[in-house]
């Protein structure tokens, strides 16, 4: 562990050297310009410090990408997606996204919003063939609103001990999502468990719950009449240009996914690839950065992507705004997206992502229009940065954005 420490001081120290090279023997402006577009050892050094840091987050691979307002600027893979092949990861290398998944889920729904077919306080059960309510509070509706912002009451996502991911490929499964979504959220059902449901009554607390994005999945489906993964491929991935995007595995070619490692005491153990059936509108999303890049582009851009629009302005800056107070940290959600708040004012939106094998994150700086996405297939213990890889992970986003700001200037 005090050899790992050092390590990593010695690294912050190092990311000064690389992002703010000495002016000795030639302008700064001259130094910077090489370092941020090839051509020189501070480019080297870059990627030899990202390298470092994976290493000490124990991630296989990573990447990453860099957007400035409209346009992807720069992206780069490092490491192996597949190290039993020896598979260098690109900006083209597919990751399963988790929880990343939810931002666009949210964003299949909003486009049915926009449509007028439903208003966002509008009772869901108006919409589901059953009915969804909190046992302990039956009274009370569960709305649009309330499940986009995990404020719906829903809690514990018990399914994983039921039939969350089958492994290896998708649970096609006729029961699902109906009538298995009622058996599964309602006290009579065959898979309930009361801890599915908070003390709270909804709308009161925030409550993040992977089983309401399930739910919104299939509120995509009755309100259009489309298969949930059909409809996101028709109406954002196409239009978009993310043709090698699915919530579906079988829709992909395995060959070009990100194996998903578990570290364990020096070595990384590989994973089958897995689907998911309770919880694949919420977390089951595969995509490169590259391909991604286009999805966070539209919404840093008021819904366009290359002249293509998936959504309204207002509709955007509705999703990208907190529908209840910001807690004391500065963190709040809004409709399928975090938000964080500095005490300065300064608003990030973004989504990361956990499962296993999975460790994602992209973050969108509102006050300048840059964003990072980082797409790695290895999730240690934690995903904060309470311990050294957490740490690492945290240096390899600020590092990524220092280099947004010279890419900006």
């Amino acid at each position: 562990m005090k050899k790992k420490i050092i390590a990593l001081v010695i690294m912050v120290l190092f990311i000064g050297i690389i992002i703010n090279p000495a002016t000795t023997g030639s302008s700064r402006n001259d130094i910077i310009n090489k370092f941020e577009y090839g051509g020189d050892s501070n480019e080297l050094l870059f990627d030899r410090f990202i390298t470092i840091l994976m290493k000490l987050a124990h991630k296989p691979s990573v990447s990453a990408c860099i957007i400035i307002n409209d346009s992807a600027v720069w992206s780069k893979g490092y490491g192996l997606y597949d190290i039993e092949n020896n598979k260098p990861a690109t900006s083209d290398t597919l990751y399963l996204l988790a929880s990343i998944s939810k931002t666009v889920t949210a964003t299949a729904l909003m486009q049915l919003y926009e449509q007028g077919f439903f208003n966002l306080d509008d009772d869901v059960n108006d919409y589901l063939p059953f009915s969804l309510r909190n046992p302990n509070y039956p009274d009370i509706p569960i709305t649009f609103r309330m499940l986009l912002s995990h404020r719906s009451s829903l809690a514990s996502d018990n399914s994983d001990r039921l039939c969350l991911s089958y492994i290896p490929g998708d649970p096609d499964i006729p029961s699902y999502p109906d009538p298995w979504l009622e058996e599964y959220l309602t006290p009579d059902g065959y898979a309930y468990h009361s801890s599915v449901w908070s003390d709270y009554p909804p709308g009161e607390q925030y409550y993040y719950a992977n089983i309401g994005f399930s739910i919104i999945g299939f509120l995509v489906e009755t309100i259009s009449g489309q298969n949930f993964n059909e409809y996101c491929k028709e109406h954002i991935f196409i239009p978009l240009g993310m043709y090698n995007t699915s919530f579906r595995l079988k829709d992909l070619d395995i060959s070009k996914i990100a194996i998903p490692y578990f570290y364990k005491k020096g070595d990384y153990i590989p994973n089958p690839h897995y689907g998911m059936l309770v919880l694949y509108p919420a977390a089951s999303l595969r995509t490169s950065v590259e391909e991604f890049s286009h999805f966070l582009i539209a919404h840093m851009n008021g819904g366009i992507y290359n002249d293509v629009r998936i959504l309204n302005e207002s509709t955007v800056e509705l999703m990208h705004t907190a529908h209840y107070p910001i807690n004391d940290k500065g963190y709040g959600y809004g409709l399928g997206w975090s938000i964080k708040v500095s005490k300065s004012g300064k608003k990030e939106i973004g989504h990361s992502g956990g499962w296993p094998g999975v460790h994602t994150l992209m973050t969108v700086r509102s006050d300048d229009n840059t964003a990072i996405i980082i797409f790695t297939n290895c999730l240690d213990s934690t995903q904060g940065y309470r311990n050294i890889e957490g740490l690492a992970f945290w240096l390899i986003t600020n590092a990524l954005f220092m280099r947004a700001n010279r890419l900006a200037s």
